[in-house]
């Protein structure tokens, strides 16, 4: 019975994605549009971010997120954004300061590399100083929204004024979101995804 129950859960949580993400990208269709619009406007770069992630079971994968940022912003400092870097756009301090760039995630939850509910994906170097406890983080689908992504929703902000933006991260951010991460590993279902999808939407607005 307990192995019927534990194969059963992730089934339903994939469908609740698959489901949720069809509904999502017909629903901000005009959005998207508009958005893609605009960052391609401003300066003639590309519409999307693709910087490579880690997901489920250590693989990696390339993130769907509106780009908010000058082009080849990744060569010009560090992964961590504080609130003020300059390499952030006009039309990017909008769409971060709303959570908008998150949007086109939807596109990986479609894809099965991501979930809207799991742990943050993280860059190849920061997943490398995981240790063997945090490395159970890659058992699920890591997602666009959790504890720590409501707790840490001024990340920016926290960073802000930093010289080195990746140790400040490191040091005053990545702990208590790795703890939050493992809760959620412990303890999730269906209806915790729900409860942390209605207070992501109340944090945002």
């Amino acid at each position: 019975m307990k192995l019927f129950a534990s194969s059963v859960k992730p089934r339903m949580k994939h469908l609740f994605d698959f489901v949720s993400s069809l509904l999502g990208l017909a629903f901000f269709s005009l959005p998207i549009l508009l958005i893609s619009l605009l960052i391609k406007s401003e300066d003639g770069g590309p519409i999307f971010y693709r910087g490579v992630r880690v997901g489920r079971h250590g693989k990696q994968f390339r993130i769907f997120k509106f780009r908010t940022m000058v082009v080849d912003a990744e060569k010009m400092g560090a992964s961590s954004t504080p609130e003020d870097d300059p390499r952030i756009t006009k039309i990017g301090k909008f769409l971060r300061r709303y959570k908008l760039d998150e949007i086109p995630q939807l596109i990986n939850v479609l894809k099965g590399e991501m979930s809207f509910v799991g742990p943050r994906p993280q860059v190849p170097w920061a997943v490398q100083l995981y240790n063997e406890e945090e490395k159970k983080l890659l058992s699920v689908r890591p997602g666009i929204t959790d504890y720590a992504s409501i707790k840490f929703r001024n990340e920016g902000e926290i960073l802000k004024n930093s010289k080195d933006p990746d140790r400040d991260y490191l040091e005053k951010i990545a702990p208590e979101k790795l703890n939050l991460g493992l809760e959620y590993v412990k303890n999730n279902n269906v209806w915790v995804d729900i409860k942390i999808i209605i207070s992501t939407i109340r944090t945002i607005f």
